[in-house]
This record gives structure tokens, sequence and C-alpha cells, in this order.
């Protein structure tokens, strides 16, 4: 079986589902990947995620690298053996990680010096070592080592990041395949740069597909741009991938940027935000996200969403998660996140059944319509 293949294409639309044949299993897209970045996705046990259908989850390699430490990991033979879990891990390369949470950091041509957020230590991440601790992990897919660069960045470092973000992947490249004559089975997957800039995405597309790796990764999105900006800058870097390769988006986890990004051809897409949320009290529902602790749910005893199908929904009341998150019980934040995912497996597992029939912008019309009635932020 090919490392990926289409399995329908939505005629209206760039929407297309598919299977990634991993060294853990078949993964079925568009696929929604919840976040384990500490080894856990929080909240939630290795069984939640079996039971929820998982396929894919994350890894993050920065914490994972500063904490355990790799050779504990090693130790126990792989990430998946660590946590216990079988299925497949997408790992990020840690460079987000680096340029929103290291108290120092400074790029050169080799790599990223940075100091940790948890102690203040000194590290140097290159291409090559993002590389080789992704293969201690034993990833099933694993990140090149990018330049993240936010929204309103100037057009000069724009074009510096996507310079070293190329010039870092021919090297990841390399160190990737010398990993796979080693007997290493993970994809490594390339990321597209360039910023709010479309001649600089157009740019970074071209030195992207030079290198020719398994997959493709859209960065530089959902950084705090405007909606209509994301949409803008998703169609109009997806439309210059090739078809036949996975695409990758970071970082959008609700509803409408999910079903956007589908309707784009987009397969993959992560986010904390499902748990992270649902650590405080905020749950997707079909007619708009709801934020369990307010007063009007002190006395509702229906569900959190009368149609959902989740154990938490068919056994627990508005008012008694209210209960438990005006008195601080962790039991609130774990059926809040198992809801939480939940729905958005629900929700991209109905958005394969449309592109399969023909009619998913219809499914995403009629779906976001109802949703967008209700406009509680989830993100306070």
């Amino acid at each position: 079986m090919a490392f990926f293949e289409i399995q329908q294409r939505d005629s209206t639309c760039a929407a297309r589902t598919g299977i990634l044949n991993l060294p853990h299993g078949l993964v079925h897209t568009p696929v929604f990947m919840p976040v384990g970045t500490n080894a856990t996705v929080k909240a939630l046990r290795v069984s939640d995620l079996v039971e929820l259908k998982c396929e894919i989850i994350l890894g993050n390699t920065y914490h994972l690298y500063l904490r355990p430490g790799t050779e504990v990991i090693e130790k126990a033979g792989s990430l998946h053996d660590f946590m216990g879990w079988h299925g497949n891990i997408l790992t990020d390369s840690g460079g987000f990680q680096v340029f929103s949470l290291a108290t120092f950091r400074k790029i050169t041509e080799a790599g990223v010096e940075f100091h940790s957020h948890i102690d203040g230590s000194t590290h140097i991440l290159t291409p090559e070592k993002a590389v080789a601790i992704q293969t201690i992990l034993n990833s099933d897919i694993q990140m090149q080592l990018d330049v993240c660069t936010p929204w309103g960045t100037e057009r000069k470092e724009s074009e510096d990041a996507l310079s070293t973000t190329a010039a870092w992947l021919k090297r990841a490249d390399a160190a990737w395949k010398k990993a796979k004559d080693s007997g290493y089975r993970g994809a490594l997957f390339a990321i597209v740069q360039g910023n709010f800039f479309k001649d600089l995405r157009d740019k970074s597309v071209e030195l992207t597909l030079a290198v020719d790796t398994p997959g493709i990764a859209i960065g530089g999105l959902s950084v705090g741009e405007s909606p209509e900006t994301f949409v803008e800058y998703l169609s109009y870097t997806a439309a210059q991938l090739p078809v036949e390769k996975p695409r990758y988006v970071m970082g959008i986890g609700t509803p409408d940027y999910i079903l956007s990004a589908i309707e784009h051809g987009i397969d993959m897409f992560d986010c904390v935000l499902p748990t992270r949320t649902g650590r405080t009290g905020r749950v997707f529902t079909r007619d708009g996200n709801l934020s369990i602790k307010k007063l009007e749910n002190r006395l509702d005893c229906g569900p959190i969403d009368p149609e959902c199908q989740c154990p938490v929904c068919r056994g627990y009341t508005r008012a008694y998660l209210r209960h438990l998150f005006k008195t601080q019980e962790i039991l609130c934040s774990i059926l809040a996140s198992y809801h939480n995912i939940y729905f958005l497996q629900d929700l991209v597992q109905q958005a394969r059944n449309a592109v399969q029939e023909n009619r998913f912008l219809p499914f995403k019309n009629e779906f976001l319509t109802r949703y967008q009635q209700k406009n509680d932020s989830l993100i306070q």
C-alpha cells in the first residue's frame, strides 16, 4: 500500500478523503489529531483515546527533550511504549516552542540556541538534532525544524525565516534518510513558510517541493491573523501543493477553521484547544460554544448537546458539570475534554462521509449556519 492514497474527491471543492499508511496503523483523512504535548493528551487516558477511535495523536519534541529527556524514552523503547499508546504519533520539531516559550533564543545558520523555560539551561537545536530526537521517539511522522514568524512580521524577517527554513529542510532530509537507512520507519514532513506575503509563499513552496518529502505542512497560519486572512492564505498556499501528497495545517481546532481547511484540501490538523478549553469549562455544541460555568446552567438537567452520542452527554447534565466546575473537581476537566474531542472526531467523520457522498459544501454550510448562530468564543 502506498504511503498516502486518495479515496474520494468532492467535485465542488478541493475536499478529499484518503488513507495514510503509517508504521502504527492506517489513518483515515481528513483527520483531527489530539495534542499530547508531554506524552499525554491532558485529562484523558490512553483507553479514552482508543474509545474515541483516535488513529494518531501529537507529541512535542521540545517538551519531551527537556523533560523527561530522550534517555528516559529511549530506555522505554519509544514514545509509544513510554506512554502506553500503540497508535500513531506525529511529533512537532520543537521549533514553535523554541520561539514561543524559550526565555532566550538566537538563530544562526547552524540552528537555534535557546534557554529552557523550565530551568534556564542553555541548549542548541539543529535540524539534525531535531531529526535525531524524533527518531529516538520513533515518531510515525516527524516535522522538520523551521523558523516560525507571527502575524505582523516584517517582510525582511519573513524572508530570512523562509530562507533559513529551506536550508534546514535540506539538512533535515539528509539526516532523515540516514535514519531510514538504519531502520527508522517514520516519515518526514516539510513546512512551507513565507508569512503573509504571497510571493514569499510562492518561493517557499518552490524550495520545499524541491526536497520531495513524503508530506507537507503549511506553516505560519493561525498565528493571530483574521479568519478571512487565514482562509485567503490557506487556499492560496494549498492550491500550489501536489495533489498526491498529504497536507497538514498546524494549530487549528474549531469547527469553522477545520471545515475551511477540509474545503481547501487539507488532510491533517491539530490543536490543544479542545482539551485546554475543556479544562476551563468551555465545550462544543451543534448550536455553538457553551460555557458550562454560566448561571443559566445551574438548573439545566439536559446534556451538553442533546444530539451528541458521547458518554458524557448520555450520562451527565449541564447542571452537574457546572457543579463540578464551581467546586473545582477534576472530573469536570475530564468529562469536558472527552466531550470536546468526541465532538471534533464526530465532526470530521461527518465531513468524510459528506465528501464520499459528494456533498461537502452543503454539509459545511448547513453545519456552520447553525453552529455560528451563537457566538460564545472558546478563546476567552
